[in-house]
Formats: structure tokens, C-alpha cells, sequence
């Protein structure tokens, strides 16, 4: 009898308790999480296109590293279906490296840079808005600001100078999945491809007075983030 009673009991809680409901028109949502961007660097070789070797084409590639930072997340929901999400994220460091050329330098880094990458996305959840897993799709646009471009030591005693990197627009595609642990807070994953092309150019005056090299990249990183949100 006691056993019936606490089992009709157990039953009439879960009846009872709240539904971890998904996303409805209206919400907003942030996220934070750590956010690693791990650059797929694929350069064309480094050529001087500035003073008299202008057109010579020193052969080698630019690399770049890895880097994490915090990650934000700003999505406000259409309806239960579409979403409108702005990426953030604090600044990322990346160290530059040339290497296979006569130009590098002795320990192959050039320098660093820092970049932002502010992405604009609409976001699609194809699951019902009861679930409380929602994997959702998303595309947009990037604008990467790349800044406090810097010279290493060994660069600059090598003749470097003056080097700096263009900002880049481009196309972002992305996968994720939000769980919702209760109405308002849920875990994230998520992993985007940017299209960050950018073009870098460094003087040195030790080769040839006036000479600067230039080098094309394609980052094109993938972005990996896995954090927290809360729903307004």
C-alpha cells in the first residue's frame, strides 16, 4: 500500500514538474564558453611587389597558430524555427610564421597579430519547440578587424619593419546544439568555418632599400565553442 502510494506520488511530481522548453519567438539568448580558433592557413608564396627586386618571387608559405579566448553569443528568436545571432569573442592572438624562404627569419616567426571576428548569422532549429535538444544550422557574414600587428626580436634585428595585415569580409557557415537543463539555462556546442582571407606585407630594408614583401593567406579557420547560455 505505501509502495502504491509512493509510486502514485512519484508519478503525480513528474506530472507537475516543469517542461525545459525549447526557443519561442521572442527570446534572447546569451552564451558564453571558451572559443578556440584553429586557422587552416593556406598562403601563396611570398613575392616583393615594393623596391628593386619588385616582381621576384622568394618561394616559402605564411603560418599561422592556434588560439582560445572567451566566446559570446548574442541570438534573438523569430519564432521557434529561426534565429538572428551575433559571435563576439575577446581578442585572439595568433603568432605569424614564414618559413622555405631566403626572407624568414632565423627562428622562421615573423611576428603576431590580434584580430576580432564579429559574425552576423540567421540560425534554423528544425526540432519541434518542446524538445529540450536543439541542434540548428546557421550562414552569415564575417568581418574580421585584424590589429596590433608586431614584430618579433628576431624579425627586427633582422632588417623587418612595418608590418601589417588587411581586415577581411567573408561567408561563415556553422553547426550546434543548444540542451536545455531548465527554462532558462542550457548547455551549447557548436563549430563554425569562416572565410577569413588576408593579406599581409613587411618591409626590409636589410635585402634592398625599399624592398617589401607581401604574402596572401586564407586562415580559413574552424571555430570550435562549447559553454553556457541563459534565455530571457
Amino acid at each position: 500500500m505505501h509502495k502504491s502510494l509512493l509510486s502514485a506520488s512519484l508519478f503525480a511530481l513528474a506530472l507537475a514538474a516543469p517542461i525545459a522548453h525549447a526557443h519561442e519567438a521572442g527570446d534572447i539568448l546569451i552564451r558564453a564558453g571558451a572559443i578556440t580558433v584553429n586557422p587552416k592557413a593556406d598562403s601563396s608564396s611570398v613575392k616583393v611587389d615594393q623596391g628593386p627586386l619588385k616582381g621576384a618571387d622568394l618561394g616559402g608559405k605564411a603560418t599561422m597558430d592556434s588560439d582560445t579566448q572567451l566566446g559570446l553569443n548574442f541570438a534573438y528568436m523569430l519564432d521557434s524555427h529561426w534565429g538572428i545571432e551575433l559571435l563576439a569573442a575577446t581578442p585572439f592572438q595568433h603568432d605569424v610564421k614564414i618559413k622555405n624562404t631566403a626572407l624568414a627569419p632565423a627562428n622562421g616567426k615573423l611576428g603576431s597579430l590580434k584580430h576580432l571576428p564579429p559574425t552576423l548569422s540567421v540560425v534554423y532549429y528544425p526540432l519541434d519547440a518542446k524538445s529540450a535538444f536543439q541542434p540548428y544550422v546557421g550562414a552569415g557574414i564575417n568581418y574580421t578587424w585584424i590589429f596590433d600587428e608586431d614584430l618579433s626580436s628576431g624579425a627586427k634585428s633582422n632588417g623587418f619593419s612595418n608590418f601589417k595585415a588587411k581586415n577581411s569580409w567573408g561567408m561563415a557557415f556553422q553547426v550546434g546544439a543548444d540542451y536545455m537543463i531548465t527554462d532558462n539555462i542550457l548547455l551549447n556546442a557548436q563549430v563554425r568555418y569562416i572565410d577569413i582571407d588576408t593579406q599581409a606585407t613587411v618591409e626590409n630594408n636589410a635585402v634592398a632599400a625599399g624592398t617589401r614583401a607581401k604574402v596572401n593567406v586564407d586562415v580559413d579557420p574552424l571555430i570550435y565553442m562549447v559553454g553556457l547560455g541563459y534565455k530571457f
